[in-house]
């Protein structure tokens, strides 16, 4: 797994790697990760349980916790990984992941004795095609792709979106297409309802959105819309969890309508905390511009809540319409689209433990792994590809970008050539590791009995200084009868 994005970074696509790498674990594979570091604590090789080895490049990250361009710095770290680790499949996630785009472009190096180093990329976003950042964007990812042997798309709207602009259309009419739809997924035990549902009377409704305070999150729309839903109902409350620079916006709204009793702004929620948030609530908002899958809306469901969101992107693929109400990018349509979800909600009309339930037969990290392991199944079956074909699929990107690209191919092809006489194979030192599904069974029990003994531990030494406060209170006792 290659990405710019991973722990201890927060966000949709650290955690997809993660719990997809865990699962992949646990059917038997070995998976490493490769991404940049995160100083002072995060640089070299750390493990994450269930054995996740990661190797965290000393790469600066810039803005959004993405790293610059590297191309040629990057081979040597990767050659050197790929050889020690035995690698079969290079899996880049994220369309904006630096790391990502050229561990595809280094990947058919590192063939040997006719075994060709496979590559896989997951995109987890949409994009336009008419603003400078997207064109630029696009241009990069097409240019990548024509050297991938398989793309994955978490919705089947983000497929569409990711073939036109990759321009992919050969690969998805051919007889075995390789753009595959392969969902997000999650814990359902780690967003279970509350035990005790807050009360759906008409004196306690409340609204919750949790999400990244940004424009693309429609933050705008949120923030023209709560007022008026404010207005309309006396009773509803705002719990909104998350930061981001549309925050501001936020705050200057709660003050010009004198909402700081009904909106609520708890700021950055940790991973472990979202769904103590969520169950506070009866109904999750979601007013994304655009949204491949949205995550935080699987969540929210799965927490018993009732869902209204935008029409955008992959979101109408993620629920059955008995527990999402839709709106149009309007404010009006938002304000609408509230209002009936507030009367369903009172009506009593959604059961959020029966809500759980569904979400939990719907997605699971298991049913995801497995269709990304016939992915890798499927690509390790295609013949590996000359150094000629790729030079002439990259020509053929454009009059100006073409050559550029065939440029940065060469010049790789180059400097890999110099890397492997100056560093030959044979003193690159190979990771012996036995990865199999006992192995993993034994670290997860070995890891639940230490969190098992640590929590009878700790509830020892509580016992003990409750036994100790007790003690001296019943001397002072005695001392104040014997004065």
């Amino acid at each position: 797994m290659i990405s710019d994005f991973f722990h201890p970074a927060i966000g949709g696509v650290e955690s997809h790697i993660y719990m997809l790498s865990a699962q992949l674990l646990a059917l038997g594979h070995k998976v490493i990760v490769i991404t940049h570091s995160h100083p002072p604590t995060h640089i070299g090789i750390r493990y994450l349980h269930p054995g996740v080895k990661v190797y965290y490049i000393p790469f600066p990250p810039i803005a959004s916790n993405a790293t610059l361009p590297n191309f040629f710095t990057f081979l040597p770290y990767l050659r050197t990984i790929v050889i020690r680790e035995g690698v079969d499949v290079i899996h880049a996630h994220a369309s904006l992941s630096s790391l990502g785009h050229e561990g595809i472009l280094h990947a058919h190096l590192f063939g040997r004795d006719g075994k060709a180093v496979k590559t896989v990329f997951t995109d987890h976003s949409l994009f336009g095609f008419a603003d400078a950042a997207s064109i630029l964007t696009n241009k990069l990812l097409e240019a990548t792709l024509c050297h991938v042997d398989a793309v994955i798309c978490v919705s089947h709207t983000g497929r569409e979106n990711t073939v036109l602009r990759a321009n992919l259309m050969d690969r998805v009419l051919q007889p075995e297409p390789s753009v595959y739809v392969i969902p997000n997924a999650l814990v359902a035990d780690q967003f279970k309802p509350a035990d005790v549902p807050p009360p759906t009377d008409i004196m306690a409704a409340t609204i919750v959105v949790v999400s990244r305070l940004a424009y693309r999150k429609g933050i705008d729309l949120l923030v023209a819309a709560a007022p008026r839903i404010c207005a309309a109902e006396p009773n509803v409350r705002f719990v909104i969890g998350g930061d981001g620079p549309k925050m501001i916006d936020l705050l200057q709204m709660r003050e010009k309508h004198f909402l700081q009793d009904r909106i609520e702004l708890l700021g950055p929620v940790p991973p472990q905390g979202v769904r103590d948030v969520l169950t506070r609530g009866h109904i999750f908002l979601n007013t994304s511009l655009t949204e491949a899958f949205g995550i935080a809306i699987l969540e929210a469901a799965c927490a018993g809540l009732y869902v209204v969101s935008t029409r955008v992107g992959g979101v109408p693929e993620i629920l059955p319409e008995d527990m999402i109400s839709f709106a149009n990018v309007s404010e009006d349509d938002v304000f609408e689209a509230t209002m009936h979800a507030l009367c369903i909600v009172r009506a009593g009309k959604h059961d959020p433990q029966r809500a759980h339930e569904r979400v939990r037969g719907f997605y699971n990290w298991t049913g995801v792994a497995k269709r990304t392991e016939r992915v890798y199944e499927d690509v390790m079956k295609k013949e590996a590809e000359g150094i000629w074909d790729r030079i002439e699929r990259t020509m053929a990107l454009g009059r100006f970008v073409g050559p550029i690209f065939t440029i940065i191919l060469i010049v790789d092809c180059l400097w890999f050539m110099f890397l492997e006489w100056r560093i030959p194979r044979e003193d690159i030192e190979v990771v012996e590791e036995n990865w199999d599904v006992g192995t993993f069974d034994d670290v997860k029990r070995e890891w639940e009995d230490t969190r098992l003994r640590e929590r009878f531990e700790g509830a020892e030494v509580v016992s003990r200084k409750e036994e100790e406060e007790t003690r001296g209170e019943q001397e002072e006792t005695r001392d104040d009868e014997s004065g």
